[in-house]
C-alpha cells in the first residue's frame, strides 16, 4: 500500500516543477500534479476549474467545493493527489486552508484534513544566478518551456529579443533566495522533513530522481522506467553569457 495518499511539490519558478509534474503524471499512478492554487485569488480558482459562484454559499462551502475540484484532477484514477505550490502565493493558499479546516491546529495538520498523508517535497536551485537569469530571460521572450524537439510549449504575449539587465536578474536572485528562506522556516515551524530535491541533480538524470520519489511515496519505482521527458531545458550560450557577466560584476566567484 502507499505510504501516503498526496505529495506537495514546494518550489520556485524556474527549477524543474514542470518537468517534474510532467514525468509524475506520465508514470500513470502518481496523480496529475499542476499548480492548481498559483493565482491567490478564490475567484480564479473557480474559473481554473470551471466552477460558477453560488452567491448563498459561505466562503467555506465555496472552498470545499474548489479542493474538491482540485483533488478529483489532480488525482485522476490514480488515487494519488499531486499539488505543485509556488511560495509567492503560498501565504494565500494557507489562509484559505484555515478558513476551510479550522479545527485544524496548524498548517501541516490541515494539509493532511484536506489532503490525507502528505509527502512535502522541497524542489530547489541552487545555483540562484542562473535561475534568476532563466526567470528574467523567460519574461523578455515570453518563451517558457519547450519539448524535445524544439516545439514550443509555452508562449506568453510578450514577445521581445532577450537583453542583459543586472538589475531584474539582481531583484529575482533576491526573490528566489528569499523564496528558499521562506520554505525552510515554514517546513521549521510545521515540523516537517521534506524530501529534498535539487534541479541540478533533477536536471542531470530525471528518471532516477523520478524513481527516488515513487519510492519515497510508496509507489512501484518500475513506473518511471520508459517514460520519456517532455520539456527540455532552455538555457544556451545567452544564459552562461549572462550569468558569468552577473557574477563578474557582483564579484561572486
Amino acid at each position: 500500500m502507499p505510504g501516503f495518499d498526496s505529495y506537495v511539490i514546494c518550489t520556485s519558478p524556474r527549477s524543474g516543477s514542470t518537468l517534474l509534474c510532467n514525468l509524475l503524471a506520465a508514470t500513470g499512478i502518481s496523480g496529475n500534479p499542476d499548480s492548481y492554487f498559483h493565482s491567490g485569488s478564490i475567484s480564479d480558482w473557480l474559473v481554473c476549474f470551471n466552477l460558477k459562484p453560488e452567491t448563498s454559499a459561505s466562503e467555506r462551502d465555496t472552498l470545499a467545493a474548489i479542493f474538491k475540484a482540485a483533488i478529483a484532477k489532480g488525482s485522476l484514477d490514480t488515487g494519488m493527489f499531486g499539488l505543485r505550490l509556488q511560495r509567492h502565493s503560498f501565504d494565500f493558499f494557507t489562509r484559505k486552508l484555515a478558513v476551510l479546516h479550522p479545527e485544524a491546529g496548524g498548517d501541516s495538520e490541515r494539509f493532511e484534513y484536506a489532503f490525507g498523508r502528505t509527502l512535502f517535497i522541497h524542489l530547489t536551485r541552487l545555483d540562484k544566478i542562473r535561475q534568476a537569469v532563466s526567470y528574467v530571460r523567460a519574461e523578455q521572450t515570453g518563451l517558457w518551456h519547450v519539448a524535445p524537439d524544439g516545439t514550443e510549449l509555452e508562449r506568453l504575449p510578450s514577445s521581445n529579443a532577450p537583453s542583459y539587465c543586472a538589475e531584474d536578474i539582481k531583484k529575482c536572485f533576491d526573490r528566489f533566495t528569499t523564496f528558499d528562506l521562506d520554505w525552510k522556516a515554514w517546513f521549521d515551524a510545521q515540523g516537517i522533513e521534506p524530501l529534498r530535491i535539487t534541479y541540478e541533480k533533477f536536471s542531470s538524470d530525471p528518471i532516477e530522481v523520478l524513481r527516488e520519489i515513487l519510492d519515497h511515496l510508496g509507489l512501484d519505482r518500475k513506473a518511471a522506467n520508459g517514460v520519456i521527458p517532455g520539456v527540455a531545458k532552455l538555457a544556451d550560450e545567452v544564459n552562461e553569457d549572462w550569468a558569468a557577466r552577473f557574477r563578474m560584476e557582483n564579484e561572486i566567484a
